[in-house]
Order: structure tokens, then C-alpha cells, then sequence
């Protein structure tokens, strides 16, 4: 992704402020989806294959791909030789 700077005055530029509400919207969507994508797309009124590309030009492919392995270990049952104490 590129790197927006602000502006000569120090704030944020319109494409950093769009760039940011864009990715909290993605990110409420695939939440609420539980990570499914074409769930999330179809909420969102995109095709998949535009959410992706969203996703990827706002960096959320790898957050998206490691929160999913996250929560797959926390939802994971207990190592075998845990219970068997």
C-alpha cells in the first residue's frame, strides 16, 4: 500500500481519511461474517472479487488471514494430553 502523506498544514489527506472509514467498514463486515468474504462482500453490495481487491490495496489481507488463525486456536479444543491429567 502506499504511504499517503498529510498535508503541508499537518493534517490527514482526503485519500488517508477515505482509506481509513473504507477499511473500518470491511473490517466491521467481515466481523459480523465471522471472516467469510463473499458474505461480507454481498453485505457490502460488492462483488468478491472487488472486496479482495479493496482488501488488499488497504493492507487487510494478512490481519484478516492471522485474526482468522487466531481465532480458530482460541475456539480449538484442549491438547489431548492436557485432559488427560
Amino acid at each position: 500500500m502506499k504511504r499517503i502523506l498529510p498535508t503541508p498544514d499537518g493534517r490527514p489527506s482526503l485519500r488517508h481519511l477515505l482509506d481509513t472509514y473504507e477499511r473500518q467498514i470491511i473490517e466491521a463486515a467481515l466481523r459480523q461474517r465471522h471472516g467469510n468474504q463473499r458474505r461480507a462482500a454481498a453485505d457490502l453490495g460488492l462483488l468478491p472479487t472487488t472486496l479482495h481487491e479493496k482488501m488488499k490495496r488497504l493492507g487487510l489481507l494478512r490481519r484478516e488471514r492471522a485474526a482468522a488463525r487466531v481465532e480458530a486456536a482460541a475456539s480449538a479444543p484442549a491438547a489431548s494430553w492436557a485432559q488427560a491429567s
